[in-house]
């Protein structure tokens, strides 16, 4: 159950960076309403995840598919691009992550 919620707070640190990227670019208080309703709950998934799951284990993983989330976010829906070294750099982030999951078990 502390894998579930640890994808959950990573999910869900993906839709509030999504979302500040909204509310940075044109301000909505309904947006930034779920915004921050998602960086709570991303928090709290995250604290759950850790009562089973050691801090150097669940909060890079949780770091970590916030950041692959984000830039793909960013280059699927904002049009940012992608260099062949930020495509290296996300192969590298997702190999780091399976790797501290192996450690886990």
């Amino acid at each position: 159950m502390a894998w579930i919620y640890l994808i959950i707070a990573g999910l869900l640190e993906v839709a509030w960076s999504s979302g500040l990227k909204l509310v940075a670019d044109r301000f909505s208080l309904p947006m930034a309403a779920l915004t921050l309703v998602a960086m709570i709950a991303s928090v709290v998934a995250l604290g759950l995840a850790m009562t089973r799951l050691p801090l150097g284990i669940a909060y890079p993983i949780w770091t970590g598919i916030g950041s692959v989330g984000a830039v793909a976010i960013g280059t699927l829906v904002f049009g940012h691009g992608l260099s062949v070294g930020g495509m290296i750099g996300l192969v590298l982030l997702i190999a780091g992550m399976a790797l501290l999951g192996a450690e886990a078990h």
